[in-house]
């Protein structure tokens, strides 16, 4: 029996000869991982009751043999995660993390900083500061930018439109008075926004009765001229246009709205411009992109998100201002216990600059990974995602049982299985019996999506150890299945 033994003191330590064969037990574990990650599985598929069968006990009281519990961690963990690692994870915007962001998590876990305050953590706060502007200067936003780690893009699209009402109304003092009584106020967006937007209008009370989503064009993006007369036509009702959202980088095609008639037409109307950038906004930094992203150094929010285009793993979302002060006129909020009488100048306090007090250190496998990799490394894996999504259209096209259904100008191409059939009602019933049957299968993790009412399969390509091969090997297991479901 292998046991925890030889405790430092009265605590939960061991001796340090100990504690480092366990951590070499889980850097085996890892290890392990990426001498097999070409040949990862793309996802495993079990009932969830069996799944939470594994899990289902009592609280234990004793301690768990280690051999056994690693070894139960191997099997029933390890071995059945979802292969975001891998290069036939093609589902959602699953990026796969990097060997360095790993390494840096472990340390930021060690150390345990809260970077709530200053004192707190000041290498890992001055840190996130950094990354912060970092991040501005990626996508050409704004010198001397404020922002704030966040989980992802969903918080950080929240926190960006929070800041939004916040100081759109400031002088009407709504964080103090509330909604109570005021006139409604209306969000403009496209009818491709992502899921978030509708959950941040709730969460802040405003509710999805005043978004006005507006439809795209052929290449879908936001229809500018439609937007012009939703707005004024909201005016002629007596309601107040607040805010217009763009999306850089759609999550079902990948499409940029127009951002610099969107900034026009926020700055004629007066309202508030945010950016909706955890997916493409990060591809701004290459040179033959950024000319889409024409308008995002206008905006006065942008959320963004490094554990897509940056490749690292979860949680590391970002929301960005055009101050720091603009996040302060927000957040803060005076409590005896934050109180910074006797700190001196020059310190930022994170929780007067967002919603949360208690923080890791979300900003230091970023910071890490930039400085290891050099941001001209990571940006050549950008394009290279981008140039294996175009070689992957190119094969759909030339192939007689594939269609394409759409493609923006950055790493997702919706597309169809035909098996050679031209009867629409045929093609989209088999695909939608695809998707669960390419789960089953494993080799390959695929979703679908609707574009324009219409079934398709969704392939994203956001992962830096994929190639040409893989890609190949994505359409062959789908023809592969799919005939299977025809037979």
């Amino acid at each position: 029996m292998t046991k925890l033994k030889e405790w430092v003191g009265d605590s939960l330590d061991v001796q340090t000869s100990e504690f480092r064969d366990i951590l070499l037990r889980g850097v085996d574990l890892l290890v392990d991982q990426y001498q097999q990650i070409d040949d990862q599985l793309g996802y495993h598929y079990f009932d969830p009751a069996e799944v939470a069968s594994w899990f289902d006990e009592t609280l234990p009281d004793a301690p768990m043999d280690l051999d056994e519990l690693f070894q139960l961690i191997q099997d029933k963990v390890v071995n059945t995660a979802t292969g975001n690692l891998g290069p036939h994870m093609y589902a959602y915007v699953m990026s796969g993390g990097s060997q360095i962001s790993l390494v840096a998590e472990q340390i930021a876990s060690c150390l345990n900083q809260n970077i709530g305050k200053w004192h707190l953590g000041p290498a890992m706060t001055e840190i996130e500061k950094r990354v912060v502007q970092w991040g501005a200067d990626m996508i050409g936003y704004q010198h001397q930018a404020g922002g704030v780690m966040l989980s992802g893009g969903s918080a950080a699209n929240l926190a960006g439109l929070t800041v939004a009402r916040n100081l759109f109304f400031e002088s009407e003092e709504i964080r103090r008075r509330g909604l109570f009584g005021r006139k409604p106020f209306t969000l403009y967006t496209s009818s491709e926004v992502h899921g978030c937007i509708d959950k941040s209008v709730e969460l802040l009370g405003i509710g999805t009765d005043h978004i006005r989503k507006i439809s795209v064009d052929d290449q879908y993006m936001l229809r500018t001229d439609e937007l012009r007369s939703q707005i004024n036509q909201d005016i002629a009702d007596g309601l107040q246009p607040w805010c217009i959202v763009g999306t850089a980088g759609t999550v079902n095609t990948g499409a940029i709205d127009d951002l610099d008639a969107l900034a026009d037409l926020a700055e004629e109307y007066q309202m508030w411009f945010h950016v909706d950038g955890a997916y493409g906004g990060l591809a701004a930094q290459l040179d033959g992109l950024s000319s889409y992203y024409q308008g995002i150094s206008r905006a006065d929010s942008v959320a963004i998100d490094f554990h897509k285009w940056l490749y690292q793993p979860f949680e590391a979302g970002c929301v960005l201002v055009k101050d720091w002060s603009e996040l302060k006129r927000s957040f803060y909020k005076k409590a005896e216990y934050l109180s910074t009488d006797f700190e001196g100048d020059g310190r930022l306090n994170f929780n007067e600059h967002n919603f949360q007090l208690s923080r890791n250190c979300k900003a230091f496998k970023v910071w890490m990974s930039i400085k290891a990799y050099g941001m001209k490394r990571i940006a050549a894996m950008i394009k290279k995602d981008i140039d294996l999504t175009a070689y992957l259209a190119d094969q759909i096209t030339k192939s007689s049982d594939f269609e394409i259904k759409a493609r923006g100008p950055l790493a997702i191409v919706c597309f169809s299985y035909t098996a050679g059939s031209q009867d629409p009602a045929l093609v989209e019933h088999l695909n939608k019996r695809l998707i669960p049957a390419l789960e089953s299968d494993g080799r390959v993790f695929i979703t679908g999506t609707n574009i324009h009412g219409e079934f398709v399969l969704r392939a994203c390509l956001i992962n830096h150890r994929k190639t040409k091969a893989s890609v190949d090997h994505l359409l062959e297991v789908i023809r592969d299945v799919g005939k299977s479901l025809l037979d």
